[in-house]
Order: structure tokens, then C-alpha cells, then sequence
């Protein structure tokens, strides 16, 4: 396994240990962010992958500075911008089989 999947790979795992349903500060339960893979298009299944892999760095990263001041080093590095693309192919192709590919 080469280091780009062995990101990748840590980077699936930490997300899907991430609860989807949680209490909030004051001990009250929240409504998932998540109920479900489901989707209506794929259009939808793949802005939800989109947002899979921006929920899965601000889980990593809750510390929004600290994103704000690495992100001039990611966003014009051409490998950072494929590895990031390959995490959302990742997750895409989940929801897709979860849609089972959007047949009737």
C-alpha cells in the first residue's frame, strides 16, 4: 500500500468511526446530520459525498484557524487536490451502492 492510500485509507476509517448520532453539550440528542445513504439522484449522491469528506476534516481538524492556515498549502498542491478528489470517489461510490446505482 503506498502512502497516498494509506491516507486515504485512515482517512475512511476515522470518519466511519465518527457517531452520527451524538448528544449535544447539554446532554440533549440531536438530530443526525446523517439518517441515511439514501439519495434521489446521484447528482445528490455526490453532494453528499462532498460533504462526507468536509465532515470528515473538520472532525479530524476542528480547529478552524488551523484550517484556514494550511489550506493556501493544499489548495494550489496538485497531488493534495487529487488525493482530496479520490477521498470523495471513495465515499461516492458507497452512496452509489447503497442507491444501488440509482436503478428502479
Amino acid at each position: 500500500m503506498n502512502y497516498r492510500s494509506s491516507i486515504l485509507a485512515l482517512i475512511f476509517l476515522i470518519s466511519m468511526s465518527v457517531s452520527t448520532h451524538a448528544a449535544e453539550p447539554d446532554g440533549s440528542d440531536k438530530a443526525s446530520w446523517l439518517p441515511s445513504l439514501q439519495t434521489e439522484s446521484p447528482e445528490a449522491g455526490f453532494e453528499l459525498a462532498v460533504k462526507l469528506s468536509r465532515k470528515t476534516v473538520k472532525t479530524i481538524q476542528p480547529e478552524v484557524e488551523v484550517l484556514k492556515k494550511l489550506r493556501p498549502a493544499y489548495s494550489h498542491d496538485p497531488d493534495s487536490l487529487i488525493a482530496a478528489s479520490h477521498v470523495v470517489a471513495a465515499y461516492y461510490r458507497t452512496i452509489a451502492e447503497a442507491n444501488n446505482y440509482w436503478k428502479e
